[in-house]
């Protein structure tokens, strides 16, 4: 309890002075340099012969919880970033499923509608963003893979690796499109 006559120290400022009133709230101290101020109760602490009474920890606690500072803030619903994981874009070059007979078609024609194709959805991806391509080949003799690395490998803006065995085995590759090159 503050009275009139106490010694005080502010809480939170360099400041103390003589108690000259005291009402429930507030107290009006005169500081050494002779100006008078006025504090709410809970900021000031008696001084007893230039030491500080310690409040206890209920009282500081107290205070403390009354402070706008401290009090907590409703939490907002934490938005989570995109994800990542969308499945990438798949093109089959398996033949049968580009046309619907082969029949009159050299291994060359075939081997040219395929590589077209790949090259009209590769563009597609670039102007549409997408970052991730993967191309089933299939097994076979291995031709169109050896055709489409070689093909791949003049863009700048493509990295080519193998795709998932799990899921393809050894016939397909993925593309990664880099959409912002230096």
């Amino acid at each position: 309890m503050i009275n009139k006559g106490d010694i005080v120290s502010v809480l939170d400022e360099p400041i103390s002075g003589k108690v000259i009133s005291v009402n429930s709230e507030e107290v009006i101290i005169e500081t050494e340099d002779g100006f008078e101020m006025t504090f709410f109760v809970k900021e000031v602490v008696k001084i007893k012969s230039g030491e500080m009474i310690i409040p206890s920890f209920e009282e500081v606690n107290e205070n403390l919880k009354e402070k706008e500072v401290f009090k907590k803030k409703p939490k907002r619903p934490i938005t989570k970033p995109k994800e990542r994981h969308i499945p990438p874009m798949e093109v089959d070059l398996h033949i049968h499923k580009l046309v619907k007979s082969t029949k009159g078609m050299t291994n060359h024609d075939m081997v040219t509608l395929q590589l077209d194709t790949a090259k009209r959805q590769l563009d597609f991806a670039i102007h549409k963003r997408i970052p991730k391509i993967v191309f089933i080949h299939g097994v076979g003799q291995g031709v169109l893979k050896e055709e489409l690395k070689y093909f791949f490998g003049r863009y700048d803006n493509v990295r080519v690796s193998d795709a998932d065995y799990k899921k393809y085995g050894l016939g397909a590759m993925e593309i990664y499109i880099v959409q912002n090159p230096k």
